[in-house]
């Protein structure tokens, strides 16, 4: 049983290769990226629309409102870099119906790139809000004190990110395997639908911590602003 699809090797060369989770990585960009540009190639504003058109406005508005119930001002600002992660993790793992694919979000390698992309987008979003002075300062807040323990949370958040998900999603499929072994004629439609579940579950929670995060880091230029400072 692997228990990661970096295992998977489908061709190598030295020390280069290209394993199941770059393959299935860059193969799913593919796939998203033509997707969506068949899907929003012929929008509609009237009345009669195409049926992928409902349910991208459906998946649209419903992400503008979880990252508005968040407490993010101006929710289609985020929408780019929140949506494009909860889209990436939700069909990587809705994949596993195909036979022979693993899900990349399986490998530590993946959920650490999406960690770090957090990482990144929290302070360039809270420099962008209450510009780069201000945004340091929140470091300092309220004392000098807390300077090397707000950057030590900065850290650490970002490596609970990737282990939580990468975590999550092995066990998940860990368990599935396991249980198919034991009753491959019993459980495979319950045990797919149990991984689809989790798959989504997993997506949901790693875009809302990053939403949360996101927030986190321009409430107080809000704040200032409401108190004049």
């Amino acid at each position: 049983m692997r228990i990661s699809p970096d295992e998977l090797i489908f061709w190598q060369y030295g020390f280069i290769k290209f394993n199941a989770t770059i393959v299935y990585t860059w193969g799913l960009m593919l796939v998203m990226a033509v997707g969506s540009k068949i899907v929003t190639d012929k929008l509609s504003t009237g009345l009669k629309r195409s049926r992928w058109q409902n349910i991208l406005e459906i998946i649209v508005t419903s992400i503008l409102k979880q990252i508005d119930d968040v407490g993010l001002d101006k929710p289609r600002k985020y929408l780019g870099f929140l949506g494009t992660l909860f889209l990436f993790i939700a069909v990587a793992n809705l994949c596993i119906i195909i036979p022979g694919y693993e899900p990349p979000t399986g490998s530590l390698s993946t959920t650490a790139a999406l960690a770090l992309c957090v990482f990144v987008a929290v302070p360039l979003f809270g420099i962008e809000e209450q510009g780069v002075g201000y945004y340091l300062r929140s470091y300092t807040e309220p004392t000098i004190i807390m300077l090397p323990f707000n950057i030590i949370s900065e850290l650490s958040r970002t490596m609970s990110l990737a282990i939580r998900l990468f975590g999550n999603i092995m066990s998940g499929t860990m368990i599935v395997a396991i249980l198919l072994t034991i009753a491959p004629f019993i459980f495979p439609e319950l045990m797919i639908a149990l991984g689809l579940l989790i798959g989504m579950v997993q997506a949901y929670i790693f875009s809302i911590l990053a939403t949360v995060y996101i927030t986190a880091a321009t409430r107080t230029s809000k704040s200032r602003r409401e108190t004049g400072e």
